[in-house]
């Protein structure tokens, strides 16, 4: 019956259903029956006209319209109005548009329920548009929460109200007179009280209270999230029992020899404890798959570093990829300089790698003479061989797709060891949906002696006060970061903005010298650029998000955010990581203009009052919802659920996380009985559109 079109329900046909596929993509029974309500409005008391007042929210009162009166508005514009009397009272209905449609369906001495939001006109309590039902229609006994449903314009131009699809789903429920299929075996829904699937799906639509509603909820929000988590912790289970991997069975010389010798400050807390997570991963027989997340300057390439001396004390190889070239080579100066009189080959491969140079890289990784490679995506090409890599470290994940990660496994006879770093936090119940095959360590504190990063927030009619600012930290020998909002490399007004306010800069600044960076300058003139800066031939960088991921300038103190309300939380935060690297005192200035909405005040507010990367993710999370997150959309989960939201949702995720580990460990094969309406259950969702795939 769910499969069934929605052209065949009463009151769609064909071209109703033209307009609900292409506008909230139902084709069948079923379509509209996962349609849910975004929210509801109390119908369960009847109001007196005497009670009205003009501040009320909706309500609803029984009465007979007593008479109806047409004024006229202008060039074929008529304003309708009905006086309307429950015996308490009379009250005005008024219709501006669909007076015509009133007068003639409406009858005078009927009776009706009206319903709206009453205001003062003219010294009476009147309701504009109001819905109007037949008495004897309404079971008012029964009436409890109405359900309102999402339009577009095309709907409602064609008369497909929230009241439309109301009475379709009505008349669809009705229908259906064997109970709704079952999607949870009775040991789940009886371990945790859920309503049934069938109970669940008809509450949705047409609760008679608030604690009905709550209960039908959570049953639609835990199957929803248990069948992701169910996917994922499978998918991680299969992995596990499937590839074995390298045993780094000992600590050597050259970790010994760094950690007494070479480590330039004492770890922190979180540091030792990720080596220990490493080491026991690494030394456990099973291939690491571990996402390290760790604000900007918390010290993850120590630990990466500490992970690949492990590897090649057990005569293995390690590579750390980089998104961009400027990154690979920041971590090579930053690797050298870490292992400073050791004896351990340190090779770089990028696309500039070119000729001879590369010729001899690709020998050494061959015979093993190169015990740890430094690249960007050119690390991945067929022609890079490895005598047995060990170790693939991965740098800000999100930029490399799925595929390309997969192809580093081809590297070496079994897949290596796999550590994924990421300066983005990614708030917990997020990273169980997104990395939940990955485990998962954090460094959540910042090596000693580095001061926070100041955040002031400035509206742009204060810019020459900030700039006579800029002017005493480059004078006091600082670097100073300018961003604009290119968010998109292809916005030519953005550009054109840009272009445009480095001149004006260049004014402002005159006697000082300035660099551009944006994304769609030649990568050479790019890098020239940077370089620059990085040299500190260059006081000011004038840039767009480019800069975001990847430029350690200790020098620079001062990170400038033109526009800020254009920009999302973590991006803010990726942006201020790029001061505070050095010992000296810095600044995260955001520049908007005057007034803000309410959601651009509390991003900025937040980005003021903390600097806990992960109380950002959290906040942003919750403001814009996963599926905007940078990374998620191409981390290759797609977020299609229609009740659940994974921000606010976290106890349900870490609940259907529980529930599905638990399934797994009982039945790591998938073959118990006990458990085939949920294999079977799977399957059906891996065939839809949505894209199940787990991150690996």
């Amino acid at each position: 019956m769910l499969q069934q079109d929605i052209q065949y329900l009463p009151g769609v046909g064909p071209n109703r259903k033209k307009i609900l596929s292409a506008e909230l993509g139902i084709q069948t029974f079923g379509d509209l029956l996962m349609n849910y309500p975004y929210k509801y409005v109390d119908r369960s008391r009847i109001y007196t006209i005497d009670e009205l007042t003009g501040d009320m929210p909706f309500v609803q009162i029984c009465g007979k319209i007593l008479s109806f009166e047409t004024f006229e508005m202008g060039a074929r514009k008529q304003r309708v109005v009905a006086h309307f009397s429950d015996g308490h009272g009379v009250m005005d209905l008024t219709w501006f548009n669909g007076g015509k449609y009133a007068k003639q369906n409406y009858k005078i001495g009927q009776q009706y329920i009206v319903f709206g939001r009453p205001n003062i006109f003219n010294g009476r309590i009147n309701v504009t548009h109001p819905e109007i039902d037949k008495a004897e229609d309404m079971e008012l006994s029964a009436m409890g929460l109405q359900p309102y449903y999402s339009t577009t314009e095309r709907m409602k131009k064609n008369n497909f109200t929230s009241r439309t699809i109301e009475k379709l789903t009505k008349s669809m429920l009705e229908r259906l007179t064997t109970p709704i299929a079952e999607t949870l075996p009775g040991f789940i829904t009886g371990r945790l009280h859920l309503m049934s699937r069938d109970e669940a799906l008809r509450t949705i639509h047409y609760p008679k209270n608030a604690h009905e509603l709550e209960r039908a909820r959570m049953r639609l929000k835990f199957e929803e999230l248990f069948y992701v988590q169910l996917n994922i912790v499978r998918y991680a289970s299969d992995h596990r029992r499937k590839y074995r991997g390298y045993v780094f069975g000992r600590i050597g010389e050259q970790f010994n020899r760094f950690y007494s010798g070479n480590l330039p400050f004492a770890l922190t807390e979180a540091q030792k404890r990720v080596v220990r997570e490493i080491r026991k991963d690494t030394g456990s027989g099973r291939q690491m798959n571990r996402l390290l997340q760790g604000d900007v300057g918390s010290g993850k390439t120590l630990v990466a570093l500490m992970a690949m001396l492990i590897a090649i004390d057990n005569g293995y190889q390690a590579c750390i990829v980089a998104p961009t070239e400027i990154l690979a080579e920041q971590h090579l100066a930053t690797i050298m300089d870490f292992l400073k009189g050791m004896d351990i080959r340190v090779a770089l491969l990028t696309g500039i790698v070119k000729g001879k140079r590369r010729k001899e890289v690709l020998e050494g990784l061959l015979d093993g003479t190169i015990h740890i490679l430094v690249g960007t995506h050119a690390v991945i090409e067929d022609s890079v061989q490895f005598a047995q890599l060990g170790l693939a470290v991965i740098d800000e994940q999100h930029r490399f797709g799925v595929a390309q990660r997969a192809k580093l496994w081809g590297k070496s006879t079994n897949p290596p060891h796999v550590l994924v770093m990421t300066a983005t936090p990614i708030p917990r119940t997020l990273a169980m949906t997104l990395y939940g095959d990955l485990d998962v360590s954090v460094i959540d504190e910042l090596p000693p002696g580095r001061k926070p990063v100041i955040t002031r927030h400035v509206p742009d009619s204060r810019l020459t006060s900030l700039y006579n600012g800029i002017r005493q930290q480059i004078r006091q020998g600082r670097q100073v970061y300018i961003v604009f909002p290119l968010i998109e490399e292809s916005e030519k007004s953005d550009l054109k903005n840009l272009e445009e306010g480095f001149e004006a800069l260049r004014q402002v600044f005159a006697g000082f010298r300035l660099s551009k960076v944006h994304g769609r300058m030649k990568p050479k003139e790019k890098e020239e650029e940077m370089q620059r800066f990085v040299s500190g031939e260059t006081q000011i960088l004038v840039a767009t998000t480019v800069i975001e991921v990847g430029v350690n300038v200790p020098n620079a103190s001062v990170m400038v955010i033109l526009d800020a309300q254009r920009f999302g939380l973590s991006q803010l935060h990726q942006l201020r990581g790029r001061v505070g690297r050095g010992a000296e005192q810095s600044y995260c200035i955001l520049v908007t203009k005057a007034k803000l909405s309410e959601e651009t005040g509390k991003r900025i507010d937040i980005m003021c009052e903390t600097n806990d990367g992960f109380r950002i993710a959290e906040a942003d999370l919750k403001l814009r919802g996963p599926g905007d997150l940078e990374g998620t959309q191409q981390s290759g989960m797609a977020f299609d659920l229609k009740i659940a939201d994974i921000a606010r949702d976290g106890q349900i995720v870490q609940l259907a996380r529980d529930e599905a580990q638990r399934i797994i460990d009982d039945d790591p094969a998938c073959e118990k009985s006990a458990n085939a309406l949920l294999w079977n259950r799977l399957k059906e969702l891996r065939k839809t559109n949505i894209n199940w795939t787990a991150i690996s």
